[in-house]
């Protein structure tokens, strides 16, 4: 450890507690992509597959892996809080870490609203009495009062939530594999990997843009990096452990809930606009109780524990970008007592709260949301991946060719795919937010007020 780069050898201080453990890291991880994550997806996911489910997790679980790898390098190098921002703009320089951080404030801001709305959505289907709006404004003040309370409170909250969501798949997973056994099966075994009647890339690489939203959270550990009591390697190797359990547990439970789909023609025809596909096979194989379990498992694993760790992460974001004088300085405030950046999070809040309620009006409020915290988190870990080739290769002559060259680039090249088939309208709408990122830096330079980062020289800053 005494070989490592501490957060005062870049010029600030230790402000937040370090109190989480590798476990605690990898269990926020795992909250954060949600164990139960293909739940909601899946109809959409399964249809634009042709029904291979499975195997367009597989080639997600491995496309984010070359993320994860590059996430991990760049842990090592800056162990402190700003994933991506961070990373950027000292593996390569300040001004690209700006728009780094300011394209994944995209995915960071949008995503905690994202997960309220669904949650809200969700419960209000369960109890229509109860209107989405109300249910909102429930969550995001129960989550923001944890989060207020401390880091080692929302990392007690993740684990009781973590089991509950396990307890919940395991019971789906285990009455699943009885209906298969009493012969419920609705198609052959493997077609849920490999169907060569129904086969094709551009469908299958379809279905992988979707797909990916499942992983989305496992870079969130990164934004703990000054809150872990571990070695920086070992903050990199809870990211890749999070994205592999995760990803092993997506491909189970979309393997078990594809062989078991009623209606597949019916699925796949309409992309399952109602949304219930996942729900209608839980319903097939156990009755209506495993329907609303699995519901109601997914009204409160994205409304209360992934969007719990998702306001905390998007905090340390806008922490980070405050103390460097890149956001307003109000947000690098700390409170004394529970040592959390008290006004980002209070602001994350207040920004999840309006984005939600405003969203739930609107009939593709859902989608829109998703497409977009797509397009601003594949957008900057493009900058992540070109970070780690810029620090290690050109900066400090690495010869560690697979980490520090062959991995980003393939990573690099898999994300230029995924954020150029998108939805037109999440690239008019991301490349615009972008655009203002790209006036505020001239503006910046105009009044002389240039992103520096503390302790980086006047050449490197340059």
């Amino acid at each position: 450890m005494s070989a490592e780069p501490s957060i005062e050898s870049f010029g600030y201080k230790q402000e937040l507690r370090r109190s989480l453990s590798f476990a605690d890291l990898l269990i926020y991880g795992l909250i954060f992509m949600v164990p139960i994550a293909p739940f909601g997806i899946f109809g959409g996911v399964f249809a634009k597959a042709n029904g291979m489910i499975a195997l367009a997790y597989i080639i997600g679980m491995v496309a984010m892996a070359f993320s994860a790898l590059s996430y991990a390098q760049m842990a090592r190098a800056f162990p402190m809080a700003g994933s991506v921002y961070t990373y950027a703009g000292r593996g390569i320089a300040a001004p690209v870490g700006f728009l780094a951080g300011w394209v994944i404030l995209l995915d960071y801001v949008l995503v905690p609203g994202l997960l309220y709305l669904v949650a809200g959505t969700a419960m209000h289907s369960s109890v229509p009495g109860i209107p989405i709006w109300l249910w909102i404004v429930a969550f995001v003040l129960l989550n923001t009062v944890v989060n207020y309370l401390g880091i080692q409170m929302t990392a007690r909250a993740n684990r009781i939530m973590l089991v509950a969501e396990l307890i919940v798949l395991a019971i789906f997973i285990v009455v699943g594999l009885i209906a298969l056994g009493q012969g419920k099966g609705q198609a052959p075994a493997f077609s849920p990997v490999f169907d060569s009647s129904a086969f094709s890339w551009s469908a299958i690489l379809g279905a992988v843009a979707l797909a990916v939203l499942s992983f989305l959270g496992f870079d969130g550990i990164s934004m703990l990096a000054e809150e872990s009591r571990e070695e920086a390697r070992r903050l990199g190797r809870s990211m890749v452990a999070a994205l592999g359990v995760a990803g092993a547990l997506f491909v189970v439970q979309t393997w078990v809930a594809a062989l078991l789909v009623p209606d597949r023609a019916g699925v796949i025809a309409s992309g399952d606009k109602p949304g219930t596909a996942f729900y209608d096979a839980a319903e097939y194989a156990g009755g209506h109780w495993l329907s609303v379990l699995t519901t109601v498992a997914t009204a409160i694993a994205w409304g209360f524990a992934n969007s719990l760790v998702a306001q905390a992460a998007t905090s340390r974001l806008l922490f980070a970008m405050a103390r460097d004088r890149q956001l307003p300085r109000f947000l690098s405030r700390i409170n004394a007592r529970h040592q959390v950046p008290v006004n980002a999070t209070f602001l994350v809040a207040v920004v999840s709260l309006i984005l939600g309620v405003y969203m739930a009006t609107r009939d593709d409020g859902i989608q829109l949301l998703s497409q977009l915290v797509n397009f601003g988190a594949m957008t900057a870990f493009l900058a992540l991946h070109v970070s780690v080739v810029v620090h290690y290769v050109v900066r400090q002559g690495s010869r560690d060719w697979w980490r520090h060259l062959i991995a980003p680039v393939i990573g690099f090249a898999i994300l230029v795919f995924v954020v150029f088939n998108a939805s037109i309208a999440a690239q008019r709408l991301g490349f615009a937010w972008l655009g203002v990122g790209v006036i505020i830096l001239i503006l910046m330079y105009v009044f002389r007020r240039r992103p520096v980062l503390s302790g980086m020289t006047e050449e490197v800053n340059q």
